[in-house]
């Protein structure tokens, strides 16, 4: 019985790791820009890796 305990406080202290990292997140912005994923495979690379072109 006593291992259902131990699990139970693993898991919310695994609960609680992964909603500190989903608050840090929200808090740095890195959900802000939705647009430019969605169309940066149209965008042309600027700098080229070839330079024999």
């Amino acid at each position: 019985m006593s291992i259902i305990y131990f699990l139970i406080a693993c898991s919310v202290l695994l609960a609680l790791v992964f909603l500190t990292a989903f608050f840090w997140a929200q808090r740095t912005g890195q959900n802000e820009d939705l647009y430019t994923p969605s169309v940066r495979i149209l965008l042309d690379d600027t700098d080229d890796a070839d330079p024999e072109k």
